[in-house]
């Protein structure tokens, strides 16, 4: 049997993605709670995003074009999220609240994350995207952690979490993720 990268590329690419998301899941976790939440998207899905992306670029973030661009350009998504409302319990005031009694007594909201969060969740959301695109880098699959991906998917409904970030994946000649240009006014 006679295989082409074509036959294979996107076969890679999600075998990479679920080992992307073992290394989040398995990241080390405040007192070993787990508020990460991991969706992977590809095909039909990934357009969704990129196509709500350039309509949140309407609100004057031309960069959102940029990176609906590089969702186009990518074969698959890792979304990686996390709830920011449980708190660790220390009190260590990084939320801006005196107690993590407190905090939970704030009203949360926002646009496209939600908040407060507890700081210790938002260091683990980092810790497990850093351990997600450390697997990637060992595999050779080009990657970028993107937050305007994790607040289109959000709003779309693909992922509950307070905030989340995407993380492209592509494996192609080039990084996609590399040479890439803010959008400007062309009146400019």
């Amino acid at each position: 049997m006679l295989l082409n990268e074509k036959d294979f590329k996107n076969e890679g690419i999600k075998i990479a993605a679920f080992l992307m998301a073992e290394s989040a899941r398995t990241a080390p976790k405040s007192k070993g709670e787990d508020v990460i939440e991991i969706v992977y998207v590809d095909g039909e899905e990934m357009e969704k995003i990129a196509a709500q992306m350039e309509k949140m670029a309407e609100g004057g973030d031309k960069d959102f074009i940029r990176d609906a661009e590089s969702v186009r350009k990518s074969q698959a998504i890792l979304l990686v999220g996390a709830k920011g409302d449980r708190t660790v319990g220390v009190n260590c005031q990084a939320c801006g609240f005196e107690s993590c009694s407190e905090f939970k007594k704030a009203e949360r909201k926002g646009e496209n994350f939600v908040g407060p969060n507890c700081a210790f969740r938002l260091i683990d959301l980092g810790i497990a995207l850093g351990s997600a695109v450390k697997v990637a880098a060992i595999l050779g699959i080009d990657t970028r952690i993107m937050y305007r991906i994790g607040i289109a998917a959000k709003k779309l409904g693909m992922i509950d979490s307070d905030v989340v970030m995407g993380i492209p994946l592509s494996a192609s000649g080039k990084s996609p993720y590399f040479d890439r240009k803010p959008k400007t006014n062309d009146k400019e």
